[in-house]
């Protein structure tokens, strides 16, 4: 039996009141396992318009590079060098197609597992 993979959606349905957001704008948890070769973030409190169709990311002196979906609302990016922060994270909707982007969001000496605040949202 041959098993075909398919890439899935990613919501996240985040509470108002959750821990690192004031609900009203999209914040980015940084994965514990990022350095600085490999960066994952997820996005957070995203409302209104659904699943992301893709996310990208703008190094501090670069053009935007597109980040993989690696599982669940983990967007990642691999790098044979050094990233260079701070870094800007675009987001396109998979509904509406509307691209919102958050510019300088992961500010230079980010941490793992740390939550950055956002400007933006779908609202």
């Amino acid at each position: 039996m041959a098993v075909e993979w398919a890439p899935a959606g990613a919501t996240w349905y985040g509470s108002p009141n959750g821990a690192g957001s004031d609900g009203t704008t999209i914040a980015f948890r940084v994965d514990p396992g990022s350095n600085p070769f490999y960066f994952a973030v997820a996005p957070e409190f995203q409302e209104g318009d659904g699943d992301l169709a893709s996310v990208d990311l703008k190094e501090a002196a670069y053009d935007w590079k597109p980040m993989q979906q690696s599982w669940g609302a983990v967007w990642k990016l691999e790098s044979g060098q050094a990233l260079q922060a701070p870094f800007s994270i675009r987001l396109t909707s998979g509904n509406s197609g509307a691209t919102l982007v958050a510019n300088d969001v992961i500010p230079i000496g980010w941490q793992p597992g740390a939550i950055y605040q956002s400007l933006v949202n779908y609202l």
